[in-house]
């Protein structure tokens, strides 16, 4: 493995799993306490832009939000957030993230295809053997119920995001790109947002908070994952977010996995373990 992906495999490995701790979170608060998904996507986008605001205010130009490449990836994620945390209102966390995992097989293709990054057959490969264990994760049949067809958007928004992220590394700091997308998040679904907020109890008030500074503190990590190391090369690591979604839901949900998850688990463990030795094809 070279040596730019050997410096982004932890931060990629920490952001795999900071995010899906941030839609446990979300799914708490659309499922058990009946929240809107929209409030509670407006608030990651809004809290986060208030959280790391002092952080990177520095790192900001005005002139980068004239851009309309900022606009289209921060609304790519908006696109992503939004329609996984309606997923989650109404379906398991594991099967959520199992349809959501189109997102990396949509972001290598587009990485070789838009990025002119090198198509290798072993790496292919073992995207493929990741979604296989996805597959065994969620079971055949999805059934496209209108949750599952959410999750299914939500990777293609979110491939899509990780693909521009990859393209925009060099256009600013990694501190300026996050505020780009939380504020431009925030700003667009302000008024649905806050027009859903729930009353605010403490259990949605801490929920909201950890929402939004996992969700924050993830995808910091993932741009900087995505400016060291070529997207492809990144690609399958995504798929430990469902080990880390599954763990999730049992310590929160009480969802214990089956025998044929665990081996879905041990395919998705061998694809990305694969990932590190397989040289640049």
């Amino acid at each position: 493995m070279d040596r730019p992906t050997l410096r982004a495999l932890p931060l990629m490995l920490l952001a795999m799993a900071l995010i899906p701790a941030g839609d446990t979170a979300g799914k708490w608060l659309t499922g058990d306490l009946a929240a809107a998904p929209v409030f509670v996507a407006w608030s990651r986008f809004a809290l986060g832009a208030l959280i790391a605001a002092p952080f990177v205010v520095s790192a900001v130009e005005p002139r980068l939000f004239a851009d309309w490449r900022i606009w289209l990836r921060a609304l790519m994620l908006v696109g992503g957030i939004t329609s996984i945390l309606t997923a989650l209102s109404t379906e398991p966390i594991a099967n959520v993230f199992g349809a959501f995992f189109v997102g990396p097989i949509i972001s290598w293709l587009l990485s070789v295809w838009l990025l002119r990054e090198p198509f290798s057959v072993l790496r292919f490969g073992l995207i493929c053997l990741g979604f296989v264990g996805v597959i065994l994760v969620v079971k055949p049949g999805f059934g496209m119920t209108p949750g599952i067809g959410f999750a299914v958007l939500a990777g293609l928004f979110y491939g899509a995001y990780l693909v521009m992220s990859r393209w925009m590394a060099g256009v600013a700091r990694p501190r300026a790109l996050l505020f780009s997308q939380l504020a431009i998040g925030g700003l667009v679904l302000a008024i649905p947002g806050i027009r859903a907020m729930p009353e605010i109890t403490a259990s949605i008030g801490a929920l909201t908070l950890a929402s939004a500074a996992f969700s924050m503190l993830g995808n910091f990590l993932l741009i900087i994952a995505y400016r060291m190391a070529e997207a492809s090369r990144m690609a399958p690591f995504v798929y430990t977010q469902l080990i880390w979604a599954t763990l999730f839901g049992l310590l929160v949900f009480g969802a214990m996995p089956d025998r044929i998850a665990l081996l879905g688990l041990g395919l998705l463990l061998a694809s990305g373990l694969a990932s590190l030795v397989v040289r640049r094809g």
